[in-house]
C-alpha cells in the first residue's frame, strides 16, 4: 500500500492546475533527498506543459550533486505573486529555505505566495494549509514518486535515476528502513525496472571524494571522544580544519557510519565550525533514542535517528550544551 492517498495526489495536483508557473525550492545546505525531490516536482510540471524555476540557495556540497547544481538559481527572478505557486520540498518552514527571494521581491514569507509543502520530516512545521506531510515516509523523494506515478504514470528513466538517487541518499542506501517496508523496494524496483542501475547509483553517491577528505575523516576520528560511558560519541571540525582541508566534499556520512559502528554507542554528534560566530550539528542515533528532540532545542530538527541544526555559537559553547541535552536522555 503506498503513503500517499487518491485525495492528496489530487489535492497536489489541483494545486498545479490553478496556477500558471511555479517556484521549487528546497531547504538551504541541499542533500540528495532534496535536490532529487525538486528535480522530481519539475518533471511533473514539466509533464503538464507548466513553466517553472528551480532555485536552491545551496551550497552544493557533496560530490554526488554537483553535476545538478546547474539546473539551479540562488535566486528566484519572479517577483511577483499573481499565478505563481511556490512548492518547497523536503522542508516545511520557509525560514529553512534560505535567501532565495531579493530583497525588493514582494515574497516575504509562505503567506506572501500560494505555497505547497512536500516534506518527510516529522518535526516539519508548514506556514500554509496546502502540504503533504508524511514521516512514515523514507525520503521526500519517495513521496514524489508517487506523485509523478499517480499525476503522470510510469516514471521515465531519467525522472527514475533521479528519484532513486534521492531514496538512496536519504536510507542510507537502504540500510535505515526496517521491518514493514516492502513498499519502498516495491517502488525502487519500479525505478530499477524504468533501467535505473542500482551499482551506478551507488558510485554517484560514493565516489569522488577527495585524498583530503579523507585525511580530515582521520583527524576527526581521532578527535572523537566518548560520554556518558560510551553512549555518546562526539566530534567536531574547527574553521582552521576546513582551511586547510577544504569545505568541499566533506563525507559526515563516511564519520557517521564509523562511529556508530562502535560497541555500546547509542548516539553520534558532530559540530562543525561553519562561521566565526555559527555551527551546523549533526545528530545520527541508533534504535530509541530520538535525537530530533535534541536537534529542536538548537532551532533544527529531522528524523528519529537522524537530525541537524545550525545555531549561533562556537564549538567550546556549544559541547557542554549538548551534553546537557544528552544527559537528560541518558540519566
Amino acid at each position: 500500500m503506498r503513503i500517499l492517498t487518491d485525495n492528496q495526489i489530487q489535492k497536489f495536483k489541483n494545486f498545479i492546475d490553478n496556477h500558471t508557473s511555479f517556484i521549487v525550492v528546497g531547504h538551504k545546505e541541499p542533500d540528495g533527498d532534496c535536490i532529487a525531490s525538486s528535480l522530481g516536482v519539475a518533471a511533473i510540471l514539466n509533464k503538464m506543459n507548466k513553466p517553472c524555476q528551480l532555485v536552491s540557495a545551496g551550497p552544493f556540497k557533496r560530490t554526488e550533486l554537483k553535476d545538478f547544481e546547474k539546473h539551479f538559481t540562488r535566486e528566484a527572478t519572479v517577483l511577483h505573486t499573481g499565478s505563481v505557486g511556490l512548492i518547497i520540498v523536503d522542508c516545511g518552514e520557509f525560514k529553512r529555505i534560505g535567501e532565495v527571494f531579493p530583497p525588493d521581491s514582494l515574497i516575504t514569507g509562505a503567506h506572501s505566495i500560494d505555497t505547497f509543502v512536500i516534506d518527510h520530516h516529522k518535526t516539519s512545521s508548514p506556514e500554509t494549509d496546502a502540504f503533504i506531510i508524511e514521516p512514515d515516509s523514507p525520503a521526500t523523494a519517495y513521496l514524489v514518486q508517487q506523485l509523478y506515478e499517480g499525476i503522470i504514470g510510469p516514471l521515465e528513466k531519467e525522472t527514475a535515476e533521479i528519484l532513486f538517487l534521492g531514496l538512496a541518499t536519504d536510507t542510507g542506501y537502504f540500510r535505515f528502513l526496517e521491518e514493514g517496508s516492502g513498499d519502498v523496494f516495491h517502488a525502487a524496483a519500479r525505478m530499477v525496472d524504468a533501467q535505473v542501475s542500482p551499482r551506478v547509483t551507488y558510485d554517484v553517491i560514493t565516489r569522488g571524494k577527495s585524498f583530503n577528505t579523507r585525511k580530515l575523516l582521520g583527524i576527526m576520528l581521532e578527535r572523537a571522544e566518548q560520554k556518558f560511558n560510551g553512549r555518546l560519541i562526539l566530534t567536531y571540525e574547527t574553521l582552521e580544519d576546513t582551511r586547510k582541508y577544504g569545505g568541499d566534499g566533506r563525507d559526515s556520512d563516511s564519520l557517521y557510519q564509523l562511529l556508530l559502528s562502535c560497541a555500546d554507542v547509542e548516539a553520534v554528534v558532530f559540530i562543525r565550525q561553519e562561521t566565526d560566530s555559527g555551527c551546523t550539528m549533526g545528530f545520527r542515533s541508533r534504535d530509541t533514542i530520538d535525537v530530533s528532540a535534541v536537534a529542536s532545542v538548537f532551532g533544527g530538527g529531522g528524523h528519529k535517528n537522524a537530525a541537524g541544526c545550525s545555531t549561533p555559537g562556537k564549538i567550546e559553547e556549544l559541547i557542554p550544551k549538548v551534553l546537557q541535552e544528552f544527559e537528560k536522555i541518558f540519566s
